[in-house]
């Protein structure tokens, strides 16, 4: 990609700026041992830059995110996910404009922040609704939420 600005504000966006001011060529450096002057980085650090893929369009139509942040802290993830949200919320990506994040996690701690949870059973769909409503219906969701919480006590 040729447009600097807009590769180092997606990285921002992301959180991976320290992970890009870590390496010696900044963004210009090779990552991976497959490249003769590769260098490796943590899981971690992988992730946030994966991330910052997504975060190079301003309005995709549709951004899948399959466990995105399992290598990073809480607090990483946590406001990870308040910049997709807000993001998301923003006028140009409203619903009515038919734009989605889909965002496939087990961290009930991110699910909560999501305007729609879809709680699978296998293959099957088998509750839908925001985390008040799911947990008012004292179904799987909240069995689950419950378990996971319990870990936190």
């Amino acid at each position: 990609v040729e447009d600097e600005p807009a590769v180092r504000a997606a990285v921002d966006r992301a959180g991976a700026r320290d992970v890009v001011d870590q390496l010696l060529q900044g963004l210009e450096t090779q990552l991976g041992p497959t490249w003769p002057e590769g260098v490796e980085v943590s899981f971690g650090q992988w992730q946030k830059l994966a991330l910052a893929r997504g975060f190079m369009r301003d309005s995709p139509l549709l951004l899948i995110l399959d466990e995105p942040t399992a290598a990073l802290d809480a607090e990483t993830e946590h406001a990870l996910f308040e910049r997709y949200a807000a993001a998301s919320r923003r006028a140009e990506h409203a619903p009515s404009n038919g734009r989605i994040i889909i965002l496939v996690s087990h961290r009930f701690s991110t699910v909560r922040m999501a305007d729609r949870i879809v709680v699978l059973d296998g293959a099957r769909v088998a509750e839908v609704g925001s985390h008040e409503s799911l947990m008012a219906k004292n179904g799987q969701y909240a069995e689950l939420y419950r378990i996971q919480a319990e870990a936190y006590h």
